[in-house]
Protein backbone atom coordinates (compact mmCIF):
# COMPACT_ATOMS: atom_id res chain seq x y z
CA UNK A 1 0.00 0.00 0.00
CA UNK A 2 1.21 3.48 -0.90
CA UNK A 3 0.55 6.65 1.09
CA UNK A 4 -2.24 7.76 -1.25
CA UNK A 5 -3.28 4.45 -2.89
CA UNK A 6 -2.71 0.83 -3.58
CA UNK A 7 -0.22 -1.14 -5.82
CA UNK A 8 -1.50 -4.33 -7.46
CA UNK A 9 0.54 -6.88 -9.49
CA UNK A 10 -1.51 -8.81 -12.08
CA UNK A 11 -0.08 -11.54 -14.34
CA UNK A 12 -0.53 -10.63 -18.05
CA UNK A 13 -2.45 -13.40 -19.87
CA UNK A 14 -1.18 -14.78 -23.23
CA UNK A 15 2.41 -14.08 -22.10
CA UNK A 16 5.03 -15.87 -20.08
CA UNK A 17 6.74 -14.14 -17.13
CA UNK A 18 5.08 -10.71 -17.61
CA UNK A 19 3.24 -8.91 -14.81
CA UNK A 20 1.22 -5.69 -14.84
CA UNK A 21 1.74 -3.16 -12.04
CA UNK A 22 -1.54 -1.30 -11.34
CA UNK A 23 -1.84 1.71 -8.95
CA UNK A 24 -5.23 2.89 -7.69
CA UNK A 25 -6.73 4.85 -4.81
CA UNK A 26 -8.44 1.99 -3.02
CA UNK A 27 -8.23 -1.74 -2.86
CA UNK A 28 -11.70 -2.45 -4.31
CA UNK A 29 -11.04 -0.34 -7.40
CA UNK A 30 -7.67 -1.86 -8.07
CA UNK A 31 -8.99 -5.41 -7.62
CA UNK A 32 -11.77 -4.65 -10.11
CA UNK A 33 -9.65 -2.85 -12.77
CA UNK A 34 -6.40 -4.84 -12.72
CA UNK A 35 -7.69 -8.02 -14.46
CA UNK A 36 -9.29 -5.98 -17.24
CA UNK A 37 -6.15 -3.95 -17.77
CA UNK A 38 -4.01 -7.09 -17.81
CA UNK A 39 -6.34 -8.65 -20.38
CA UNK A 40 -5.97 -5.64 -22.68
CA UNK A 41 -2.20 -5.57 -22.28
CA UNK A 42 -2.07 -9.33 -22.95
CA UNK A 43 -4.01 -8.90 -26.19
CA UNK A 44 -1.70 -6.07 -27.29
CA UNK A 45 1.41 -8.11 -26.46
CA UNK A 46 0.08 -11.19 -28.27
CA UNK A 47 -0.73 -9.09 -31.32
CA UNK A 48 2.71 -7.55 -31.31
CA UNK A 49 4.30 -10.99 -31.00
CA UNK A 50 2.22 -12.29 -33.92
CA UNK A 51 3.19 -9.30 -36.05
CA UNK A 52 6.83 -9.99 -35.26
CA UNK A 53 6.46 -13.66 -36.06
CA UNK A 54 4.70 -12.99 -39.38
CA UNK A 55 7.24 -10.33 -40.27
CA UNK A 56 10.08 -12.72 -39.59
CA UNK A 57 8.39 -15.47 -41.60
CA UNK A 58 7.77 -13.10 -44.50
CA UNK A 59 11.40 -12.06 -44.39
CA UNK A 60 12.44 -15.70 -44.52
CA UNK A 61 10.09 -16.37 -47.46
CA UNK A 62 11.40 -13.30 -49.25
CA UNK A 63 14.97 -14.50 -48.71
CA UNK A 64 14.06 -17.92 -50.13
CA UNK A 65 12.28 -16.43 -53.15
CA UNK A 66 15.18 -14.07 -53.75
CA UNK A 67 17.59 -17.02 -53.54
CA UNK A 68 15.60 -19.09 -56.05
CA UNK A 69 15.42 -16.10 -58.41
CA UNK A 70 19.17 -15.48 -58.07
CA UNK A 71 19.93 -19.13 -58.79
CA UNK A 72 17.67 -19.08 -61.83
CA UNK A 73 19.63 -16.09 -63.10
CA UNK A 74 22.93 -17.85 -62.45
CA UNK A 75 21.90 -21.04 -64.22
CA UNK A 76 20.95 -19.28 -67.45
CA UNK A 77 24.09 -17.15 -67.65
CA UNK A 78 26.49 -19.98 -68.53
CA UNK A 79 26.49 -22.55 -71.27
CA UNK A 80 27.76 -25.37 -69.07
CA UNK A 81 26.42 -26.12 -65.58
CA UNK A 82 29.85 -26.80 -64.03
CA UNK A 83 30.94 -23.25 -64.85
CA UNK A 84 28.35 -21.79 -62.47
CA UNK A 85 27.74 -24.64 -60.01
CA UNK A 86 30.07 -23.21 -57.33
CA UNK A 87 28.24 -19.86 -57.33
CA UNK A 88 24.92 -21.68 -56.91
CA UNK A 89 26.39 -23.71 -54.07
CA UNK A 90 27.70 -20.59 -52.32
CA UNK A 91 24.30 -18.87 -52.48
CA UNK A 92 22.52 -21.87 -50.94
CA UNK A 93 25.19 -22.46 -48.31
CA UNK A 94 24.90 -18.86 -47.11
CA UNK A 95 21.12 -19.06 -46.99
CA UNK A 96 20.96 -22.28 -44.91
CA UNK A 97 23.95 -21.30 -42.78
CA UNK A 98 26.26 -24.11 -43.89
CA UNK A 99 30.02 -23.68 -43.90
CA UNK A 100 30.49 -26.49 -46.39
CA UNK A 101 28.59 -27.89 -49.33
CA UNK A 102 29.00 -29.90 -52.51
CA UNK A 103 27.17 -30.83 -55.69
CA UNK A 104 27.96 -34.26 -57.07
CA UNK A 105 26.81 -35.44 -60.50
CA UNK A 106 26.42 -39.06 -61.55
CA UNK A 107 28.80 -40.25 -64.27
CA UNK A 108 27.40 -43.31 -66.00
CA UNK A 109 30.71 -44.44 -67.48
CA UNK A 110 32.56 -44.61 -64.16
CA UNK A 111 29.49 -45.41 -62.02
CA UNK A 112 30.60 -42.60 -59.71
CA UNK A 113 29.23 -39.45 -58.17
CA UNK A 114 31.78 -36.91 -59.32
CA UNK A 115 32.24 -33.52 -57.66
CA UNK A 116 30.87 -30.75 -59.87
CA UNK A 117 31.39 -28.03 -57.25
CA UNK A 118 32.37 -27.63 -53.60
CA UNK A 119 32.11 -24.80 -51.06
CA UNK A 120 34.10 -24.15 -47.92
CA UNK A 121 36.64 -26.91 -48.52
CA UNK A 122 39.62 -24.61 -49.04
CA UNK A 123 42.35 -26.29 -51.02
CA UNK A 124 41.07 -29.75 -50.18
CA UNK A 125 40.29 -31.71 -53.35
CA UNK A 126 37.16 -33.78 -52.89
CA UNK A 127 37.10 -37.10 -54.70
CA UNK A 128 34.16 -38.90 -56.25
CA UNK A 129 32.46 -41.89 -54.70
CA UNK A 130 31.05 -45.02 -56.28
CA UNK A 131 27.29 -45.18 -56.16
CA UNK A 132 27.44 -48.65 -54.58
CA UNK A 133 29.66 -47.46 -51.69
CA UNK A 134 27.87 -48.65 -48.51
CA UNK A 135 29.65 -46.10 -46.26
CA UNK A 136 28.92 -42.92 -48.21
CA UNK A 137 25.99 -40.68 -47.30
CA UNK A 138 25.92 -39.21 -50.81
CA UNK A 139 25.85 -42.68 -52.39
CA UNK A 140 23.03 -43.77 -50.07
CA UNK A 141 20.93 -40.71 -50.94
CA UNK A 142 21.55 -41.29 -54.65
CA UNK A 143 20.54 -44.96 -54.42
CA UNK A 144 17.47 -44.34 -52.26
CA UNK A 145 16.50 -41.10 -54.05
CA UNK A 146 15.38 -39.72 -50.68
CA UNK A 147 16.47 -36.74 -48.58
CA UNK A 148 18.67 -37.63 -45.60
CA UNK A 149 18.88 -35.19 -42.67
CA UNK A 150 21.21 -35.88 -39.76
CA UNK A 151 21.23 -33.49 -36.81
CA UNK A 152 23.63 -33.18 -33.90
CA UNK A 153 21.70 -35.46 -31.58
CA UNK A 154 21.39 -38.23 -34.19
CA UNK A 155 23.88 -41.04 -33.73
CA UNK A 156 24.64 -42.63 -37.08
CA UNK A 157 28.34 -43.44 -36.79
CA UNK A 158 28.35 -45.95 -39.66
CA UNK A 159 27.40 -43.27 -42.14
CA UNK A 160 29.98 -40.81 -40.82
CA UNK A 161 32.86 -43.26 -40.63
CA UNK A 162 33.63 -42.89 -44.35
CA UNK A 163 33.17 -39.10 -44.16
CA UNK A 164 35.75 -38.49 -41.42
CA UNK A 165 38.48 -38.01 -44.01
CA UNK A 166 36.67 -34.85 -45.07
CA UNK A 167 37.18 -33.28 -41.62
CA UNK A 168 33.64 -32.14 -40.87
CA UNK A 169 33.38 -29.81 -37.86
CA UNK A 170 29.68 -30.43 -37.22
CA UNK A 171 27.38 -33.43 -37.00
CA UNK A 172 24.41 -31.90 -38.83
CA UNK A 173 24.23 -33.09 -42.41
CA UNK A 174 21.66 -32.36 -45.12
CA UNK A 175 21.84 -34.33 -48.36
CA UNK A 176 19.13 -34.27 -51.05
CA UNK A 177 18.86 -36.04 -54.40
CA UNK A 178 19.05 -33.95 -57.57
CA UNK A 179 16.50 -35.28 -60.03
CA UNK A 180 14.91 -34.42 -63.35
CA UNK A 181 11.81 -35.77 -65.06
CA UNK A 182 10.94 -35.41 -68.71
CA UNK A 183 7.22 -34.69 -69.21
CA UNK A 184 5.27 -37.91 -68.74
CA UNK A 185 8.23 -39.87 -67.38
CA UNK A 186 9.48 -40.88 -63.94
CA UNK A 187 12.07 -38.63 -62.33
CA UNK A 188 15.66 -39.75 -62.85
CA UNK A 189 18.29 -39.10 -60.17
CA UNK A 190 21.22 -37.14 -61.62
CA UNK A 191 23.26 -36.50 -58.48
CA UNK A 192 23.12 -35.10 -54.92
CA UNK A 193 23.53 -31.81 -53.04
CA UNK A 194 25.08 -31.95 -49.56
CA UNK A 195 25.51 -29.36 -46.77
CA UNK A 196 27.21 -29.61 -43.35
CA UNK A 197 29.13 -27.64 -40.69
CA UNK A 198 26.11 -25.48 -39.93
CA UNK A 199 26.61 -22.10 -38.26
CA UNK A 200 24.81 -21.54 -34.95
CA UNK A 201 22.83 -24.52 -33.69
CA UNK A 202 23.98 -27.77 -35.31
CA UNK A 203 20.67 -28.49 -37.01
CA UNK A 204 18.96 -28.11 -40.41
CA UNK A 205 15.28 -27.17 -40.15
CA UNK A 206 12.30 -28.26 -42.23
CA UNK A 207 12.50 -24.86 -43.95
CA UNK A 208 16.12 -25.54 -44.92
CA UNK A 209 15.14 -28.93 -46.31
CA UNK A 210 12.33 -27.46 -48.44
CA UNK A 211 14.57 -24.70 -49.73
CA UNK A 212 17.37 -27.09 -50.71
CA UNK A 213 14.81 -29.40 -52.37
CA UNK A 214 13.51 -26.47 -54.46
CA UNK A 215 17.03 -25.54 -55.49
CA UNK A 216 17.79 -29.19 -56.30
CA UNK A 217 14.93 -29.16 -58.81
CA UNK A 218 16.49 -26.19 -60.59
CA UNK A 219 19.92 -27.80 -60.49
CA UNK A 220 18.49 -31.04 -61.91
CA UNK A 221 17.01 -29.16 -64.86
CA UNK A 222 20.33 -27.35 -65.38
CA UNK A 223 22.32 -30.60 -65.32
CA UNK A 224 19.95 -32.23 -67.82
CA UNK A 225 20.07 -29.16 -70.06
CA UNK A 226 23.86 -29.22 -69.82
CA UNK A 227 23.91 -32.90 -70.78
CA UNK A 228 21.64 -32.31 -73.77
CA UNK A 229 23.70 -29.28 -74.84
CA UNK A 230 26.94 -31.27 -74.71
CA UNK A 231 25.28 -34.17 -76.53
CA UNK A 232 24.01 -31.83 -79.22
CA UNK A 233 27.47 -30.31 -79.67
CA UNK A 234 28.99 -33.78 -79.88
CA UNK A 235 26.43 -34.80 -82.47
CA UNK A 236 27.12 -31.66 -84.45
CA UNK A 237 30.86 -32.37 -84.39
CA UNK A 238 30.24 -35.99 -85.33
CA UNK A 239 27.99 -34.92 -88.19
CA UNK A 240 30.65 -32.52 -89.41
CA UNK A 241 33.24 -35.31 -89.27
CA UNK A 242 30.89 -37.68 -91.09
CA UNK A 243 30.21 -35.08 -93.77
CA UNK A 244 33.95 -34.56 -94.16
CA UNK A 245 34.55 -38.32 -94.36
CA UNK A 246 31.77 -38.59 -96.94
CA UNK A 247 33.30 -35.87 -99.09
CA UNK A 248 36.79 -37.33 -98.77
CA UNK A 249 35.57 -40.79 -99.69
CA UNK A 250 33.85 -39.56 -102.83
CA UNK A 251 37.00 -37.64 -103.77
CA UNK A 252 38.95 -40.90 -103.69
CA UNK A 253 36.96 -42.01 -106.72
CA UNK A 254 37.38 -40.41 -110.18
CA UNK A 255 34.79 -38.24 -111.91
CA UNK A 256 33.33 -39.13 -115.34
CA UNK A 257 35.18 -36.19 -116.91
CA UNK A 258 38.37 -38.30 -116.62
CA UNK A 259 37.19 -40.24 -119.70
CA UNK A 260 35.98 -37.22 -121.70
CA UNK A 261 36.56 -37.73 -125.41
CA UNK A 262 37.04 -41.51 -125.24
CA UNK A 263 33.92 -42.75 -123.44
CA UNK A 264 30.58 -41.60 -122.09
CA UNK A 265 30.20 -42.65 -118.45
CA UNK A 266 27.72 -42.00 -115.64
CA UNK A 267 28.01 -43.17 -112.06
CA UNK A 268 25.84 -42.86 -108.94
CA UNK A 269 27.26 -43.90 -105.56
CA UNK A 270 25.15 -43.46 -102.41
CA UNK A 271 26.34 -44.97 -99.11
CA UNK A 272 23.73 -46.33 -96.67
CA UNK A 273 25.45 -44.26 -93.97
CA UNK A 274 27.68 -41.22 -94.39
CA UNK A 275 30.44 -43.51 -95.63
CA UNK A 276 30.29 -46.98 -97.12
CA UNK A 277 32.03 -49.92 -98.70
CA UNK A 278 31.07 -49.53 -102.38
CA UNK A 279 33.87 -48.37 -104.64
CA UNK A 280 34.68 -47.79 -108.28
CA UNK A 281 37.55 -46.49 -110.37
CA UNK A 282 38.31 -46.09 -114.04
CA UNK A 283 40.99 -44.60 -116.24
CA UNK A 284 42.79 -44.55 -119.55
CA UNK A 285 45.32 -47.27 -120.31
CA UNK A 286 47.86 -47.75 -123.07
CA UNK A 287 46.80 -48.12 -126.73
CA UNK A 288 43.48 -46.33 -126.15
CA UNK A 289 42.17 -48.95 -123.72
CA UNK A 290 39.88 -48.14 -120.80
CA UNK A 291 40.02 -49.87 -117.44
CA UNK A 292 36.87 -50.04 -115.26
CA UNK A 293 36.63 -51.48 -111.74
CA UNK A 294 33.64 -51.69 -109.40
CA UNK A 295 33.28 -53.57 -106.14
CA UNK A 296 31.55 -53.99 -102.82
CA UNK A 297 33.08 -54.61 -99.38
CA UNK A 298 31.07 -57.10 -97.30
CA UNK A 299 29.81 -54.49 -94.84
CA UNK A 300 29.01 -50.80 -94.67
CA UNK A 301 29.84 -47.91 -92.38
CA UNK A 302 33.31 -46.90 -91.16
CA UNK A 303 34.92 -50.35 -91.15
CA UNK A 304 33.91 -50.95 -94.76
CA UNK A 305 34.97 -47.42 -95.72
CA UNK A 306 38.48 -48.01 -94.35
CA UNK A 307 38.85 -51.22 -96.35
CA UNK A 308 37.41 -49.46 -99.39
CA UNK A 309 40.08 -46.74 -99.09
CA UNK A 310 42.79 -49.43 -98.96
CA UNK A 311 41.31 -51.11 -102.03
CA UNK A 312 41.34 -47.91 -104.06
CA UNK A 313 44.89 -47.13 -102.98
CA UNK A 314 46.09 -50.60 -104.01
CA UNK A 315 44.00 -50.55 -107.19
CA UNK A 316 45.63 -47.30 -108.30
CA UNK A 317 49.00 -49.06 -108.11
CA UNK A 318 48.06 -52.36 -109.71
CA UNK A 319 45.90 -51.04 -112.57
CA UNK A 320 48.81 -48.85 -113.62
CA UNK A 321 50.95 -51.89 -114.43
CA UNK A 322 49.01 -52.63 -117.66
CA UNK A 323 48.54 -56.18 -116.44
CA UNK A 324 45.65 -58.41 -117.51
CA UNK A 325 42.48 -58.07 -115.34
CA UNK A 326 43.04 -61.41 -113.58
CA UNK A 327 46.64 -60.45 -112.81
CA UNK A 328 45.51 -57.12 -111.39
CA UNK A 329 42.93 -58.80 -109.12
CA UNK A 330 45.49 -61.38 -108.00
CA UNK A 331 47.89 -58.59 -107.08
CA UNK A 332 45.09 -56.67 -105.36
CA UNK A 333 44.18 -59.78 -103.36
CA UNK A 334 47.78 -60.25 -102.26
CA UNK A 335 47.99 -56.62 -101.11
CA UNK A 336 44.79 -56.86 -99.06
CA UNK A 337 44.83 -60.42 -97.77
CA UNK A 338 46.27 -59.61 -94.33
CA UNK A 339 43.72 -56.84 -93.74
CA UNK A 340 40.84 -58.95 -95.00
CA UNK A 341 41.87 -61.84 -92.76
CA UNK A 342 42.16 -59.66 -89.65
CA UNK A 343 38.78 -57.97 -90.21
CA UNK A 344 37.04 -61.13 -91.49
CA UNK A 345 35.79 -59.14 -94.46
CA UNK A 346 35.75 -59.93 -98.13
CA UNK A 347 34.91 -57.99 -101.25
CA UNK A 348 33.37 -58.71 -104.60
CA UNK A 349 35.04 -56.88 -107.48
CA UNK A 350 34.79 -56.70 -111.26
CA UNK A 351 37.65 -55.36 -113.33
CA UNK A 352 37.43 -55.06 -117.09
CA UNK A 353 39.51 -53.55 -119.87
CA UNK A 354 37.71 -52.33 -123.00
CA UNK A 355 39.93 -52.70 -126.06
CA UNK A 356 38.54 -50.61 -128.97
CA UNK A 357 41.24 -51.84 -131.35
CA UNK A 358 40.17 -55.47 -130.83
CA UNK A 359 36.47 -54.71 -130.20
CA UNK A 360 36.42 -56.80 -127.06
CA UNK A 361 36.12 -56.63 -123.30
CA UNK A 362 38.72 -58.52 -121.27
CA UNK A 363 37.72 -58.97 -117.63
CA UNK A 364 38.10 -60.81 -114.37
CA UNK A 365 35.19 -61.09 -111.95
CA UNK A 366 35.78 -62.03 -108.29
CA UNK A 367 32.31 -62.98 -107.13
CA UNK A 368 30.53 -59.87 -108.40
CA UNK A 369 27.17 -61.02 -109.79
CA UNK A 370 26.02 -57.60 -110.93
CA UNK A 371 28.02 -57.03 -114.13
CA UNK A 372 26.20 -56.96 -117.52
CA UNK A 373 26.65 -56.12 -121.17
CA UNK A 374 23.53 -54.47 -122.61
CA UNK A 375 23.49 -55.10 -126.40
CA UNK A 376 21.72 -53.03 -129.05
CA UNK A 377 18.83 -55.51 -129.05
CA UNK A 378 17.77 -58.47 -126.97
CA UNK A 379 18.35 -59.41 -123.38
CA UNK A 380 21.20 -58.22 -121.20
CA UNK A 381 24.18 -60.59 -120.95
CA UNK A 382 25.69 -61.36 -117.54
CA UNK A 383 29.47 -61.18 -117.36
CA UNK A 384 30.17 -64.38 -115.45
CA UNK A 385 32.27 -64.64 -112.31
CA UNK A 386 35.74 -66.07 -112.76
CA UNK A 387 36.69 -66.47 -109.08
CA UNK A 388 35.28 -66.28 -105.54
CA UNK A 389 35.31 -62.88 -103.78
CA UNK A 390 38.68 -61.54 -102.67
CA UNK A 391 39.25 -62.71 -99.13
CA UNK A 392 37.68 -66.08 -99.94
CA UNK A 393 39.59 -66.96 -103.09
CA UNK A 394 42.86 -68.92 -102.98
CA UNK A 395 46.00 -66.96 -103.96
CA UNK A 396 46.62 -67.03 -107.72
CA UNK A 397 43.25 -68.63 -108.47
CA UNK A 398 41.60 -65.78 -110.35
CA UNK A 399 40.89 -66.55 -114.01
CA UNK A 400 40.23 -64.11 -116.82
CA UNK A 401 37.57 -64.00 -119.55
CA UNK A 402 36.77 -62.03 -122.69
CA UNK A 403 33.73 -61.16 -124.78
CA UNK A 404 33.21 -59.36 -128.12
CA UNK A 405 32.15 -55.74 -127.86
CA UNK A 406 30.00 -53.73 -130.26
CA UNK A 407 31.73 -50.36 -130.08
CA UNK A 408 28.69 -48.55 -131.47
CA UNK A 409 25.96 -50.06 -129.33
CA UNK A 410 27.03 -52.16 -126.32
CA UNK A 411 26.74 -50.67 -122.82
CA UNK A 412 28.62 -51.83 -119.74
CA UNK A 413 26.41 -51.78 -116.64
CA UNK A 414 27.82 -52.51 -113.18
CA UNK A 415 26.06 -52.12 -109.82
CA UNK A 416 26.18 -53.29 -106.22
CA UNK A 417 23.64 -55.44 -104.42
CA UNK A 418 22.26 -52.57 -102.34
CA UNK A 419 20.43 -51.43 -105.46
CA UNK A 420 18.51 -54.64 -106.22
CA UNK A 421 17.99 -55.62 -102.56
CA UNK A 422 16.07 -52.43 -101.77
CA UNK A 423 12.55 -53.03 -100.42
CA UNK A 424 9.36 -51.00 -100.38
CA UNK A 425 6.84 -50.63 -97.55
CA UNK A 426 5.11 -53.88 -98.60
CA UNK A 427 8.36 -55.78 -98.17
CA UNK A 428 8.80 -56.39 -101.91
CA UNK A 429 12.36 -56.50 -103.24
CA UNK A 430 13.22 -54.24 -106.16
CA UNK A 431 15.14 -57.11 -107.73
CA UNK A 432 17.41 -57.69 -110.70
CA UNK A 433 14.66 -58.37 -113.31
CA UNK A 434 13.06 -54.98 -112.76
CA UNK A 435 16.43 -53.20 -112.92
CA UNK A 436 17.38 -54.99 -116.14
CA UNK A 437 14.00 -54.04 -117.59
CA UNK A 438 14.68 -50.34 -116.94
CA UNK A 439 18.18 -50.63 -118.45
CA UNK A 440 16.91 -52.38 -121.58
CA UNK A 441 14.05 -49.91 -122.05
CA UNK A 442 16.42 -46.95 -121.86
CA UNK A 443 19.42 -48.45 -123.71
CA UNK A 444 19.19 -45.93 -126.54
CA UNK A 445 19.77 -43.01 -124.19
CA UNK A 446 22.99 -41.59 -122.80
CA UNK A 447 24.58 -43.25 -119.76
CA UNK A 448 23.51 -40.30 -117.64
CA UNK A 449 19.86 -40.59 -118.74
CA UNK A 450 19.95 -44.35 -118.14
CA UNK A 451 21.26 -43.91 -114.59
CA UNK A 452 18.65 -41.22 -113.97
CA UNK A 453 15.88 -43.52 -115.20
CA UNK A 454 16.98 -46.26 -112.77
CA UNK A 455 16.93 -43.97 -109.73
CA UNK A 456 13.58 -42.47 -110.74
CA UNK A 457 12.15 -45.99 -110.93
CA UNK A 458 13.54 -46.79 -107.50
CA UNK A 459 11.70 -43.74 -106.17
CA UNK A 460 8.45 -44.83 -107.84
CA UNK A 461 8.91 -48.26 -106.31
CA UNK A 462 9.16 -46.65 -102.86
CA UNK A 463 12.52 -48.24 -102.17
CA UNK A 464 14.15 -48.05 -98.75
CA UNK A 465 17.82 -48.90 -98.51
CA UNK A 466 19.84 -50.77 -95.88
CA UNK A 467 23.04 -51.05 -97.88
CA UNK A 468 25.27 -48.89 -100.04
CA UNK A 469 24.13 -48.60 -103.65
CA UNK A 470 26.20 -47.84 -106.72
CA UNK A 471 25.43 -47.87 -110.46
CA UNK A 472 27.96 -47.37 -113.25
CA UNK A 473 26.94 -47.12 -116.93
CA UNK A 474 29.54 -46.80 -119.72
CA UNK A 475 29.29 -46.51 -123.49
CA UNK A 476 32.22 -46.05 -125.84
Amino acid sequence: MLEHGWIWLEQVPRTHGFWLEVIAGDEDTIARLAPHAAQVVGLLAAGQNEVGRVTEELADRFQEIDLLYSISELLVQKLHFRETARNVLGEVSNCVGARRGSIMVYDEDSQELQVAASWGTGNRQLTGVRVDDPESIAAKVFRDERVLVINAEDAIPDLFRHEEERAYRGRAFLCTPVSYAMPGTRARCLGVMSFTDRLGNDEFTITHQKLVAAVANQVGAAIENDRLTILDLQQQRLQQELDLAHDLQLKLMPVPAALAGVADLAVRCVPAEQVGGDFYTFGRLREGQIGVMLGDVSSHGFSAALVMALVLSAAAIHTGTDGAPNEVLDALHASLSAKLDSTEMYLTVFYGILCPSRAELVFANAGHQHAFRIPRRGAAVRLQTTAPPLGLAAPGSIAGARTPWDLEADILCLWTDGLVEARNESGQTYGEPRLLGVLEQNRQGSPDSIAEAVFEDLERFGATFRDDRTLLVLRL
